[in-house]
């Protein structure tokens, strides 16, 4: 049985303005990464707004790398998070948290837990000047800490429960919290899926302000807030956005945003928070018409791809940033095979250029290298004028896995049967709809490829599928692979605009060196001859199939023979 929260505060209204607490509270909370605690203030949350809420909870973030219009590009690890409350209603302030991640205190006891402490401090023992200060291990506990505290705070007011996050630009929740929460499979509480964007807000009331220059500092200049200019830190000076923030900026930024909010609030603006940035929770799958308009300054290109990854591998890599429906689109080679590379299709042009920072992060163990491309890019790659392909890809929330190797004369029923063997003396893995969840690809004359999709209705379906990897139909063995709709419309615009009887190119003998690969007579017999492979067999396919022994092949020591064709 896990570990419960324990939790002890006494927190009381001292003041109009700021609610401090009476006692210091220590708690004790449960860090097993499988669990999803304190997810109380989830309730509180008002997913689609159309009135005011009743609280804000102005937030920043700071990481152990860059700051400022860079923050997140690095992949430096979150290192503080302050927030504070602001009653919309009542316009009042509570306290200032500040939340320290602290993963070496883990590391130097030479021990793992299960469980981390987190200490409250008062203010005149901090170096930030926060109210309260709390240091946690890792960024699970911290989260979790942040939803408890936030919880125990909006109850302890009794006024309304209506709630959401507020910060000074897109980067802490886009650009921080979310990637690195999806990079260590942190689930976060729903509260970090809508935010409100403070220069967004302050837009519209100084709608000839630039967006992309305003932060907290400028803000603060129409609306006549008096900054302290010597120790209020301003990202648009001449500062070292590479430098690693003092931690008394953190809160000298959220008292600023706090005092900007309020005067928003009150007359002559009246502002009201209603609308707030959305984070899309999961990546939706869909088609795309070639006929379609694709705005060029909305699609980026990734490089270095694992070819295994599949369009939710990329939505997880841009987590944060909203892509649109269907716009994860992962590239062929001239042999059907996936090449590393992907294009991607997002909301917006910001979403586009955050997409943009994200150069050279890492997707496991590589690197991804990520650059501008048009909207012609994505439809070669994703376009699509098919019917028979839009009412197979027009059944949402289904799993693709594609075949490969079939025999020509397979039929729907042989494919049916290969997943769901009559005998049942193997795994079953019930197709989705039947025969209407097979989509054979065929040339334009109605020849077969040996290429096929296949739907599941759910993921544990298609991983039982996909344990039939090379299992044998009739005398072929069958290559099985999660695949997306964007590779389904690849795969058929390219057997689809192929010719009927290609036309040969020039004999490739008269371009060919005339020296002999063959060993000289006499020679050290050292060569092996491969036959059978293939029509779409390539160099890396031979090197895959030789496993351990690719080492002692010497450089550039596989040879294709190739005919006319």
């Amino acid at each position: 049985m896990k570990p419960e929260i324990a939790v002890l505060t006494n927190i009381v209204e001292t003041d109009r303005n700021i609610f401090q607490p009476s006692s210091l509270c220590h708690v004790l909370i449960s860090t097993a990464p499988e669990s999803r605690r304190g997810q109380q203030v989830c309730s509180h949350v008002v997913r689609q707004m159309t009135a005011q809420v009743d609280y804000l909870v102005v937030v920043f973030t700071a990481t152990s790398g860059a700051s400022g219009e860079l923050l997140g590009s690095d992949e430096k690890e979150l290192v503080q998070l302050v927030w504070q409350l602001v009653n919309v209603n009542n316009k009042t302030l509570g306290r200032v948290n500040e939340l320290l991640i602290r993963p070496e205190l883990s590391d130097s006891t030479g021990e793992k837990t299960d469980e981390d402490v987190l200490v409250e401090c008062k203010e005149d023992e901090t170096a930030s000047g926060a109210d309260c200060v709390y240091t946690v291990t890792s960024l699970d506990s911290g989260i979790n800490m942040f939803n408890l505290q936030l919880t125990n705070e909006v109850n302890s007011e009794g006024a309304g429960t209506s709630l959401c996050l507020c910060t000074d630009g897109q980067l802490h929740i886009r650009q921080v919290i979310h990637p690195e929460a999806a990079n260590k499979n942190i689930l976060v509480p729903d509260c970090f899926y809508s935010f409100f964007d403070l220069r967004k807000e302050f837009k519209n009331h100084f709608p000839t302000s630039d967006l992309k220059a305003l932060n907290a500092h400028v803000m603060a200049e129409p609306l006549n807030i008096p900054v302290d200019v010597p120790t209020v830190w301003d990202p648009s000076a001449n500062q070292d956005q590479l430098a690693v923030l003092p931690p008394e900026v953190a809160v000298q930024q959220v008292r600023l945003m706090t005092s900007i909010i309020l005067t928003l609030l009150s007359e002559p603006y009246c502002h009201s928070f209603s609308n707030p940035e959305k984070v899309s929770e999961r990546f939706e799958s869909g088609t795309c018409s070639k006929m379609e308009k694709v705005c060029d300054n909305t699609v980026i290109r990734a490089r270095g791809l694992p070819w295994q990854s599949s369009d939710q591998d990329m939505a997880r890599f841009f987590k944060g940033l909203n892509i649109a429906k269907g716009g994860a689109a992962l590239c062929l080679n001239a042999q059907g095979r996936r090449n590393g590379e992907a294009l991607v299709r997002f909301v917006s042009e910001e979403h586009r250029d955050l997409a943009l920072q994200r150069h050279k992060h890492h997707m496991g163990n590589r690197y991804i290298e990520v650059y501008k491309a048009t909207g012609e890019d994505f439809l070669k790659i994703a376009g699509g004028t098919s019917n028979e392909v839009a009412m197979f890809l027009s059944r949402e929330d289904q799993i693709i896995v594609r075949m490969r190797g079939l025999p020509f004369n397979a039929t729907h029923d042989d494919v049916l049967r290969f997943f769901s063997p009559e005998d049942g003396l193997k795994e079953t893995c019930p197709i989705s709809g039947g025969k209407e969840g097979i989509l054979f690809v065929r040339y334009p004359d109605g020849r077969p490829t040996g290429d096929a999709f296949v739907l599941f209705a759910c993921e544990e379906h298609a991983q039982c599928a996909l344990r039939k990897h090379k299992e044998l139909l009739g005398k072929r063995y069958i290559e099985l692979f999660k695949s997306t709709a964007a590779e389904v419309q690849q795969v058929l615009n390219r057997y689809s605009s192929a010719p009927l009887i290609p036309v040969a190119p020039a004999p490739l003998v008269s371009v060919l060196p005339t020296v002999s690969l063959l060993p000289p007579p006499g020679g050290v017999r050292d060569c092996l001859r491969l036959r059978g492979l293939p029509y779409t067999a390539n160099i890396e396919d031979i090197l895959t199939f030789l496993g351990e022994f690719t080492q002692d092949i010497r450089q550039h020591g596989v040879h294709m023979v190739l005919n006319q064709q």
